[in-house]
C-alpha cells in the first residue's frame, strides 16, 4: 500500500465538513472513521444516568452543572512525552462533532508522522466549553492510541535506515481500530500488510497442514484466486526451494536464524520477496536486516505499542 498525504502545517478545520475532507485526503475511510468516533462518544454519552432536568439529553453532567452553556474556550493538545504524532485529523473530528452546529475551529500545529518533543502543542481547539469538555477523553484515547502506534513503528524506521529492509504490520491489531492503527503505520513511515483476508492470501502452517503440504496450498490459492497477491509461510530452506520451483514470489520465512534466511535469500534473491517474521525485536533489527530480507514483519508496532500521553489543557476561558 502506498504512502497516503498528511494534513499540512497550520491546517485549520471549521466543522465536520472540513475534517472529513482532511480524512479523505489522509486516504482514511470517512464512513468508518466516524464510527468509531460516534461508538467512542457513546462510551462515554450511552444514556445511563440522564438527569432529568436535562430533558433527556445524553450529556456530560460534571461539565454541565459546572460550565455556562454559552462558555467558550481555547485549548492545547500537548504532548507530555517525546514521540510521533498521527490521528490528528480524527481527534479534531472528535470535537467538530461535539461541537455539532455551535462554531469550532480546530487548528493543527504539526503533521501527522512528525517527531515531538515534550510540551509541543500539537492542535488548537477553539469552542464551546462543555463540547470541548466533553469530547476531550475520546479525542485524547484516539489520537494517543494511533500516536503510539506510530512512535513505535518509527522506532522500527530509524534502526532499519540504511540496510534496505522496511518493517511492515500484520493484523495483530485492536478489533476495530485496525484502520487507524495501520495509518499510523504508514504516516510514520512503515509499509502496511493486508487490511482483511480477501485483500490477499497469506498461507500460514495451518493451511498447509489442512491442504497436505506448502506447494499444494500455494497451488490452491493460486487455483482459486489467480489474481491475487499471495504469500507462503515457510519454516524450512527445503520448503522454500519447492515453493520457489512452484512460482511462489512471495515468502515469509518464519522463526528462522540469521544464517538461514542469509543463506536461502543469496540464493533466490532475484526471483523472491522475503520477508522475515518471528521473535523479532529492535535489538536483533539490524541483524535480521543484514540476511537481505525485504521486508521485516513485526506484529508488536500495532499490538503491544505503548500510548503515547497528550493531554488538553484550556489555556483560556470567556464567557
Amino acid at each position: 500500500m502506498s504512502e497516503q498525504a498528511v494534513p499540512a502545517t497550520g491546517s485549520t478545520w471549521t466543522g465536520v465538513d472540513d475534517v472529513r475532507a482532511q480524512l479523505t485526503a489522509d486516504g482514511l475511510d470517512v464512513a468508518a472513521c466516524e464510527l468509531i468516533v460516534q461508538e467512542a462518544l457513546d462510551e462515554d454519552l450511552g444514556g445511563r444516568g440522564v438527569v432529568p432536568d436535562l430533558t433527556g439529553e445524553r450529556v456530560d453532567v460534571t461539565s454541565v452543572a459546572t460550565v455556562p452553556a454559552e462558555d467558550t474556550a481555547v485549548g492545547d493538545l500537548v504532548a507530555r512525552q517525546p514521540g510521533t504524532v498521527a490521528g490528528l485529523a480524527v481527534a479534531g473530528l472528535v470535537f467538530a462533532v461535539c461541537a455539532g452546529d455551535r462554531p469550532v475551529r480546530i487548528t493543527a500545529h504539526v503533521v501527522d508522522g512528525t517527531r515531538v518533543e515534550t510540551g509541543t502543542v500539537l492542535m488548537t481547539v477553539e469552542g464551546n466549553t462543555r463540547a470541548l469538555l466533553t469530547a476531550e477523553r475520546t479525542a485524547l484515547n484516539l489520537v494517543s492510541l494511533v500516536s503510539g502506534v506510530a512512535t513505535a513503528t518509527r522506532a522500527w524506521v530509524d534502526a532499519l535506515d540504511g540496510t534496505g529492509a522496511r518493517v511492515r504490520d500484520s493484523r495483530k491489531t485492536t478489533p476495530g481500530l485496525r484502520m487507524l492503527q495501520k495509518y499510523a503505520v504508514r504516516a510514520a513511515g512503515g509499509l502496511n500488510h493486508r487490511m482483511a483476508l480477501s485483500d490477499a492470501a497469506l498461507i500460514k502452517d495451518n493451511h498447509v497442514i489442512a491442504a497436505g503440504g506448502v506447494v499444494p496450498a500455494y497451488r490452491a490459492v493460486r487455483e482459486r484466486f489467480p489474481d491475487l497477491p499471495v504469500q507462503v509461510e515457510a519454516t524450512t530452506a527445503e520448503q522454500v526451494d519447492a515453493l520457489v520451483a512452484a512460482g511462489a514470489r512471495e515468502i515469509l520465512l518464519d522463526n528462522m536464524s540469521v544464517e538461514q534466511m542469509t543463506a536461502i535469500v543469496s540464493a533466490h534473491r532475484e526471483q523472491v520477496v522475503f520477508e522475515a517474521s518471528g521473535g523479532l525485536g529492535l535489538a536483533n533489527a539490524i541483524e535480521v536486516a543484514s540476511s537481505g530480507v525485504q521486508l521485516i514483519a513485526v506484529g508488536a508496532i500495532t499490538h503491544s505499542a505503548k500510548i503515547m500521553d497528550i493531554a488538553l489543557d484550556l489555556r483560556s476561558l470567556t464567557a
